[in-house]
Parts: C-alpha cells; structure tokens; sequence
C-alpha cells in the first residue's frame, strides 16, 4: 500500500476534522469514491457530520435517505464492513423503528445480529412491512440451510443407515405428520383440505425404533444467533422420516413449535424472543415427549441463565440422562460462534456426564452423526 492510500485510510478513520492535518502532512484530497465513504461513515461516527436522513432532499427523517445511505455502503464497503457498520446505525442513532419500514429492509446487507433484532421486534412490523421482513429472514435462512442441510442429511443417513422413507406406496406405511407438514402450502381453501404435491412413507424397516430428536431451544433475547441456526436444523430433520423431531421454545413459558417446521421462516417467527428463563420447567416438559429413552436424543440450546429453580434443572437433566436419553447441552453462541454461558451451571452439568459445549454452526453435522452412532463427545467437546 502506497503512503498517499495509508493517509487516506486514516482520514476516513479520523474523520473530517482531522482533514488539515493529513494535508499539512503531504496528503491528498480524498478522491470522490474516498468522499463518498467519508460521507457515509460520517453519517454514524461524525460527531458533528450529517446525519443519515440529512442526506439528499426532503425534510425530516426518511426511510428513502436512509435506504440510499444503505445503498452507498454495499457499493463502497464489502459485506462484513457493511454488517458492522449497519448494526452500529441501529444502536448509535436509535433506528429500529425505521427496520421496519419495507424500503429500508429490502436494503439490508443480510446479517445474522440484523436478523435477531427484526425478531425481537416482530410484532411491532406493520403490515406493510412483514412481506420484506420475511424476505430477509429468508435471505439468512438460505445461507445457513446451504451450510448444513446436505451435511444433514448425510450425518442422518451415516448414523441411521436406514432409507428416510420407502418409495413403495403403502396406505399403512403413510407417515401422515410429515406429509401434513411438508403440503400445508397447497392448502385447498374451496376444498377445505390440504392436497399432498407428494405423499411420505415410512420404509417398514426404519419405522421401527426411529430415533426422535428433541430440540428445547431458550428463547430469551440472548439467544438470536442460536435460533437462528437451531431452527434451520430442525427443519432439515423435520423433512426427514428417518427421525422424528419435536422443537419446544421457552423463556418463562413453555411453546411447542413442532407444527412450524415445514418452514425455517415461519418456524423462526414463531419464537418469542425476550423475557425472563425457566429452563427447569421446560425440561420437564420435554421429559413428556420421550417415548423410548434409548432412542431418544434430547438437545437442550441455552445460555444457562436460569431464573426458576437451578436444582431442579440439574436433577432433571440427569434424570433423562440416567433413563438412557442422549443428553447434550448446547451454549448459546454470538459475535461470530464465540460462546456466553452461566460458567457454574455448565460445570455442574458438565459433572454429571453430559456433554456440554458451544458447538459451532458448520460443525452440527459432525456433531449429530456422532450423537446418533453413541459415540463418546467428551474428544469432540474439547476441540
């Protein structure tokens, strides 16, 4: 890098009113392209530049200015920069009420944080919107399903080596659930029935003993990232006859999704992000659900943080793990895959035998194979 580009690079980082030193310094007059990003990261870091919605004509503050902003930062900056530099909008210049306009969405650089926020505020998208803020999601949604679903589904198909479903039709082998799930969308409203595109069955032989997985997810605000991967997850077990899939959300109270998961989008709109955290209860919920312990692989994805009785959830997770179920806790992740926990609960449960680790997202597959053919985690915890 030439010295002209390195004065430049620290002009942008400084700002304007660093401008006559860097000239008294031999530099340049930023070039109209430099002008521009100035202008742009002016726009959040400036402690006295314009603002976003200063920018071009109009009064007041626009959605149309702001999605222009957007649009000279993917043209300026690469992706990443343009995440950060999104997510720093929203909390320097308070714009989440402006998310939800539909302009301003479709102008989003997709990005995990962004996604969590537009969660969160869910319920707050007025009509208008919810089209776009759906759309987005799905921008994310398409990006982790291309990372793991045929992963997935060949970590499913390793461990169980046992067809998803028999392609001989059989009234007696219909897997009703999953053909249900996977047709809702050719809904018949003039019929009221739902007219199956295609038909699931179960292969006879995988029927029998199929393993279910269990999916109780911590739906406090902390959790963005950790839903978002665990409901793509469990859409693509969903999908597959080979195992049975339940997902329960929880905070406070207790939700079953498993209905949702035809589709990751409205499977994630389901979620009731924020609030207080009753992982006990939730356990004990799902305690419910198992039907044989041996074939029963339970995932609880928590930060730990439990705000109801702590030793009643110990005492609980052990007693799935005592009946034989698969237990493995899962920390919740943010910032990139770092993991955030309560340290002394993870240890105490880390204690009892559990496995109990962040996993990170492109390594789930890994992670489900293993679990599926019983083998030991404690190697794959470390790493």
């Amino acid at each position: 890098m030439t010295q002209q580009k390195q004065i430049a690079r620290w002009r942008l980082i400084l700002g304007s009113e660093s401008e006559k030193r860097f000239t008294d310094m031999g530099g340049e007059t930023l070039s109209p392209e430099e002008m521009m990003m100035d202008q742009a990261l002016a726009a959040i870091y400036g402690g006295e530049g314009e603002s976003i919605s200063q920018r071009g004509a109009g009064r007041g503050a626009s959605s149309p200015h702001i999605a222009r902003w957007l649009g000279d930062l993917r043209r300026l900056f690469d992706s990443e920069t343009v995440a950060v530099v999104q997510n720093d909008a929203i909390e320097r210049k308070g714009l989440k009420q402006l998310l939800l306009e539909p302009e301003l969405l479709d102008n989003l650089e997709p990005d995990l944080q962004m996604a969590s926020t537009l969660l969160m505020l869910k319920d707050q998208i007025p009509k208008k919107s919810k089209e776009n803020a759906r759309r987005f999601i799905r921008r994310i949604v398409e990006d982790i399903n291309k990372m793991l679903e045929n992963d997935m589904r060949r970590a499913v198909t390793a461990a169980l080596n046992k067809r998803a479903h028999s392609p001989l039709p059989s009234a007696a082998a219909i897997d009703f659930p999953t053909t249900i799930r996977r047709n809702l969308k050719h809904y018949n409203p003039s019929l009221g029935a739902v007219i199956p595109e295609r038909v699931y069955f179960f292969d006879r032989s995988s029927r029998v003993n199929r393993w279910h997985v269990i999916l109780d997810i911590d739906q406090s605000g902390s959790m963005g990232d950790s839903i978002l991967y665990s409901s793509v997850m469990a859409c693509i077990l969903a999908s597959m006859s080979a195992v049975q899939t339940h997902v329960v959300a929880f905070d406070t109270q207790i939700m079953d999704l498993t209905p949702l998961c035809a589709d990751p989008v409205d499977l994630l709109f389901g979620f009731q992000m924020g609030g207080g955290t009753d992982i006990a209860k939730s356990v004990a919920y799902c305690e419910g659900l198992v039907e044989e312990p041996g074939k029963t692989l339970f995932f609880l994805i928590s930060d730990l943080e439990e705000g109801g009785n702590r030793a009643a959830l110990l005492r609980r997770i052990e007693a799935l793990h005592d009946a034989g179920v698969t237990v493995i806790v899962l920390l919740a992740i943010a910032d990139g895959g770092k993991a955030y926990y309560d340290e002394t609960t993870a240890q105490r449960i880390a204690n009892l035998g559990i496995p109990c680790f962040a996993c990170p997202p492109d390594r789930l597959p890994e992670l489900l194979e293993r679990a599926l053919k019983r083998q030991d985690l404690s190697g794959f915890a470390k790493k």
